[in-house]
This record gives C-alpha cells, sequence and structure tokens, in this order.
C-alpha cells in the first residue's frame, strides 16, 4: 500500500470514484501515461490535436476531476492536459520529492517532452498553482500565460485552519465534514457534491505536511509573462491580501483580482480563465 493513503481499501474506493468520473468526461478524452524520474505521470488529454496547448495543475488532495466543469469551455479553444499531479489521490505515482528543489520543474520538464510540448499557457490552483509559479520561474521561456486560482508560495501560509482540524476531525463524520468547509468555503447546497468528494479523499488521504516554499521577490520578478491571479477572501489557508500585495509589487503587469466572499476553493471562473487564456 502507498503511504500517501490510511488504508488500502480507502485507496481503491477514491480510484474507483475517480474513474467512474472519468467513464463520464464531459468531451473526449485521451487518457496518457508519461514515464518520468519521479514515476509514471497520468495526463488526460481533450481539444483539438492543432489547438494550442493547455496545462492544468490541480491542488492538494485532488486529481484531474477538479477540471470537470471548466473542460468543456477550455477544450473548446486549447488541446487542454490535465495532469494528476505526483504525490497526490490521482493516478500517477505517490513520489514526493521535496519541494525546496528543483525535482518538480524537472518532474514537469520530462512530462511537456513526453507530451511533445515546447512552451503552453498554464492554470494552477493551490499546490497546483505553487508548482506552477515554481516551474514559471524557473523556465519563463515555457510558459506563454500563467492563470492562478488562490495559489500558495506568494502570501503567508495560515495555521490557524490546521488547529481548528485537529480540533473538528474527532467529532466523528460531522466534525470530518465540517473541517473540510472550513478549508474549502464551500457552504452552499450546490457545493455539496464538491464538498462530498473533498471529504472522502481526505478521510482516506495522507496530504503533505511540508510547508510550501514561499518564494522570493526576484523569483517572481522572472514572471514576464501574463498572469492572472485571483484569491478568495476568505481563504483559511493562504492569506490572499498579502498574496495580492506581493503580485502587484513585483509583477505590476499581472491582473490580480479578490472575490471578497469565497473561500480557498474558487468554482465557476471557467469564463473568466477563459477570457484571459484568450486575450
Amino acid at each position: 500500500m502507498s503511504t500517501i493513503y490510511r488504508s488500502e481499501a480507502g485507496a481503491h474506493e477514491i480510484r474507483r470514484r475517480y474513474q467512474d468520473v472519468l467513464d463520464g468526461w464531459p468531451v473526449p478524452a485521451e487518457q496518457v501515461r508519461v514515464p518520468t524520474r519521479e514515476g509514471e505521470t497520468f495526463v488526460l488529454v481533450s481539444g483539438p490535436e492543432d489547438a494550442p496547448p493547455l496545462l492544468l495543475l490541480h491542488g492538494s488532495g485532488a486529481n484531474t476531476t477538479m477540471w470537470r466543469d471548466d473542460i468543456a469551455s477550455w477544450a473548446g479553444h486549447f488541446r487542454t492536459y490535465a495532469l494528476d499531479l505526483i504525490g497526490e489521490p490521482g493516478f500517477s505515482a505517490p513520489s514526493r520529492p521535496p519541494l525546496a528543489s528543483d525535482a518538480h520543474a524537472r518532474w514537469l520538464d520530462e512530462v511537456l517532452e513526453g507530451l511533445g510540448i515546447g512552451a503552453t499557457s498554464v492554470v494552477g490552483t493551490s499546490l497546483g498553482g505553487w508548482m506552477a509559479l515554481d516551474y514559471a520561474t524557473r523556465r519563463p521561456e515555457r510558459v506563454t500565460r500563467l492563470a492562478l486560482l488562490c495559489p500558495g508560495g506568494i502570501g503567508r501560509q495560515k495555521t490557524a485552519f490546521l488547529f481548528k482540524a485537529l480540533l473538528l476531525r474527532p467529532l466523528g463524520d460531522w466534525g470530518k465534514r465540517r473541517s473540510v468547509q472550513v478549508g474549502t468555503g464551500l457552504y452552499a447546497p450546490e457545493d455539496r457534491p464538491v464538498l462530498d468528494q473533498v471529504a472522502l479523499i481526505f478521510g482516506q488521504f495522507r496530504p503533505r505536511t511540508e510547508r510550501l516554499p514561499v518564494f522570493s521577490y526576484d523569483r517572481l520578478r522572472r514572471l514576464t509573462m501574463p498572469v492572472q491571479v485571483t484569491v478568495g477572501g476568505r481563504d483559511a489557508i493562504f492569506d490572499s491580501r498579502d498574496t495580492l500585495r506581493r503580485v502587484r509589487q513585483c509583477v505590476p503587469h499581472a491582473t490580480a483580482d479578490l472575490l471578497p466572499e469565497v473561500g480557498h476553493a474558487i468554482l465557476g471562473r471557467t469564463e473568466a480563465v477563459l477570457a484571459f487564456l484568450t486575450r
């Protein structure tokens, strides 16, 4: 059993539900597995073969299903490549090289080479936003546009949420669900399917405990490509206002938006991101 899961039965259930979503994917898709030094990487490919590439990097405790509501729109304009990040609850290898190294950039180099991609637009959220930033600051020539949703590595990472989650988890299923609500900011009835999926995963999955390295001012100033940053004013995990302050200081050409009533999970931004990517 991989150490990223709490049990083999839990891992099996997560994978089973994942496959069910893939079987009902809203657009035609090809499932590709790319060999890398970190192990195999699963990629879900959609959109016209001759369209410009778009790389999608999901957040912690997630997989390519995060993009289900976006993909029909984006795949109409791009050849989309939704990656399962290594070390997360998808079909990629469970490898977790140190974040404070160039290991993830080298991994993405191999993935892009395996897919035959030279340069690409990138959309990343949370941990995937951190990986997108890490790659874009190390390989700016390979990133044509960068759209970030509640990205890690810019603003201060909060710790109060972790203490709340530890206090709530012993309170049974209600406590576990409540801790997920606090972390994601999803409370509306229409968010229930997403909330259920996140609760299932974090009940059986061991997330990374390594704090995300914060990018220096010099690293952020390497972002010369068009950049869009969207954050939630009620994000319980990252300090959104600190994120915007540093973006505006280091990347003055970036489009930076604060959604005051939104938490860490930013949903429903399909068309806003598409407008930026096709500008």
